[in-house]
């Protein structure tokens, strides 16, 4: 059904200055409808009354059966043939196939009567059909003409019976009279139907849009939506509260109850005070997972206002993680830091300054080897913290872009299996697997930023791998598109969904005492050399077991980078 659009029409426009905007409306429509079955059944009675006075032998005019046959014939062709197209506008071909007929025939029955039957009634159903289906104009035009018809039927009976003619006048006067009024009330009757119907069209074109508006936001949100019901059910869910609740949450048919697992049950009492108490409930509490431990989620609670048909207030149930609210936290105190990192910078690179310098002037007068090693320590030392600030700071503030000479070349086999035996030689950690496979193949990095990101990703691992052999293993590759790879997988536990989202994100980690630069250090480290790295839970053999791979995809060796 196409939308009913109004608009102002210039003044002494019909339709009191409102013209329908579209060709169809569902409501006249369906008023055409009842007009034409309504002829039908004047016609058929029609019909069947000449027939039964002709059986009975009561006198009838040949011609009025004949009347009757053709405008049932009429009406039949006029529904099927005529088009309507609302509100009728004028005395055009759809009039004269509808309400044109209906005056003619009853006025021909009026003139064909025999005895005391009397068709004024039936002048109605045009007066009617005009009135509701036409303008204003049409509808009081039809009413005229019936009106007229009725005082020349007076008139005629005036002139074959001069004696008993005022009663007719009369009746014919106030017959017009009635019609009018009835025109005029039917006419604003269906002027206002045709506006409540374009106004609920309207409305619910705007509900519609507002509720899908609603969807998408709610969906959208990172904040877990439960809607839940007076009686503990819930009615509708977000994807974000499935993620932070878990326990198949997506696949349940709405509504099902809240307390359906334990690990909701505190959810549906904080839902049954929110209703109680008829105030909004905030509190933090933890939800246990299927895998992992609980999660602490912040809970927000809001009534909706009750309905005025007697319908209930719901509750609405905001679920926040908090760990993704401490994270929101942490990088806001990242842009809070790069505010101050400059004046840090300074203050840390003059006291590196002073002891590199330091210890260069004192190895130029140490003659003992042990003496210039210690030395030398320190000088080595001093270089690499002093490289570790330049990182940092690189994290903390927007460099100006500019061309930067990449890292030397650097065999990736023998780089990445010297880091490894460096790394398990000082954390102690057995069972790493080495697996090199880029046949010698040179990558451009830093030697020192692809040792960062190695001991990085290695110590994560670490922390959640298992301790049989092979639990973690550092591979190279080279794929058919020039590019070497580095992995570094383990067989710790799947990440959560919330996690991954935010791996390369400052100041993000699951564990509390984690600073959450490391991940992003390394992901701009890649960067600043035209790689990009990357985390997916996959198995490394096809029927080995899944576990979590972190890779680095080196850029081609002929690739420069702009900073």
């Amino acid at each position: 059904m196409a939308p009913l659009l109004w608009s102002r029409g210039e003044p002494g426009t019909d339709w009191g200055g409102l013209e329908i905007a579209t060709r169809e409306s569902s409501a006249l429509l369906r008023l055409w409808r009842g007009f034409m079955t309504a002829r039908y059944f004047v016609a058929a009675v029609l019909l069947v009354l000449q027939v039964i006075t002709l059986t009975i032998g009561q006198p009838v005019h040949r011609a009025a059966i004949a009347v009757s046959i053709a405008y049932l014939v009429a009406t039949l062709l006029g529904s099927r043939y005529a088009r309507f197209q609302p509100p009728i506008r004028g005395m055009g071909p759809t009039w004269f196939a509808t309400v044109g007929i209906d005056l003619a025939t009853f006025t021909l029955l009026q003139l064909l009567q025999i005895g005391s039957i009397n068709y004024t009634p039936l002048f109605a159903l045009p007066v009617l059909l005009g009135a509701v289906l036409g303008t204003v104009s049409v509808g009081l035009g039809t009413t005229a003409a019936v009106t007229l018809l009725l005082l020349a039927d007076a008139a005629w009976n005036w002139l074959q019976q001069p004696s008993d003619s005022s009663t007719r006048f009369v009746q014919a006067a106030l017959t017009g009279t009635g019609l009018f009024v009835v025109a005029l009330l039917a006419h604003e009757l269906s002027r206002r139907l045709a506006r409540e119907e374009a106004l609920a069209v309207r409305n619910r074109s705007s509900a519609q849009m507002h509720a899908q508006v609603n969807d998408l936001v709610i969906e959208t949100l990172t904040e877990g939506v439960l809607v839940i019901d007076s009686f503990g059910r819930v009615h509708a869910a977000n994807p974000a509260a499935d993620e932070i609740l878990g326990q198949g949450l997506a696949g349940m048919a709405l509504p099902f109850p809240l307390d359906t697992h334990p690990a909701w049950q505190p959810l549906a009492a904080l839902a049954a005070q929110t209703f109680l108490r008829r105030a909004p409930q905030s509190h933090e509490v933890p939800v246990a997972q299927v895998q992992g431990a609980p999660r602490e989620v912040r809970v927000r609670t809001r009534l909706t206002p009750p309905s005025e048909r007697g319908f209930d207030s719901l509750c609405v149930m905001f679920l926040q993680d908090l760990r993704e609210l401490e994270a929101r936290i942490r990088t806001e105190k990242l842009a809070a830091m790069g505010r101050m990192s400059a004046a840090v910078a300074h203050e840390i690179r003059n006291p590196l300054a002073a002891i590199t310098q330091a210890s260069g002037l004192l190895a130029e007068d140490l003659v003992d080897p042990a003496h210039r090693k210690l030395t030398s320590m320190v000088q080595h030392n001093a270089q690499r913290l002093a490289r570790i600030v330049d990182d940092v700071l690189d994290v903390a503030r927007a460099r100006q872009q500019r061309i930067e000479p990449l890292g030397d070349m650097v065999e990736l086999d023998t780089t990445v299996r010297m880091l490894t035996e460096e790394w398990v030689r000082q954390s102690k950690r057995n069972g790493v697997l080495v697996m090199l496979a880029t046949g010698g193949r040179d990558v451009r990095f830093d030697v020192e930023h692809l040792r960062r990101i190695l001991v990085n990703l290695l110590d994560n691992a670490a922390r959640y791998a298992g301790e049989r052999d092979g639990s973690i293993q550092v591979s190279t590759l080279a794929d058919g598109r020039d590019r070497a790879h580095l992995q570094v997988w383990s067989d710790g536990a799947p990440l959560e969904t919330a996690v991954q989202r935010h791996l390369f994100e400052p100041f993000f980690s699951s564990e509390s005492r984690s600073s959450g630069l490391g991940l992003f250090i390394c992901r701009e480290l890649c960067e600043r050399h035209g790689a990009t790295i990357g985390y997916e839970r996959r198995a490394l053999a096809a029927n080995g077991p899944e576990g979590n791979d972190f890779f680095v995809s080196f850029a081609p060796a002929e690739t420069r980078l702009t900073q």
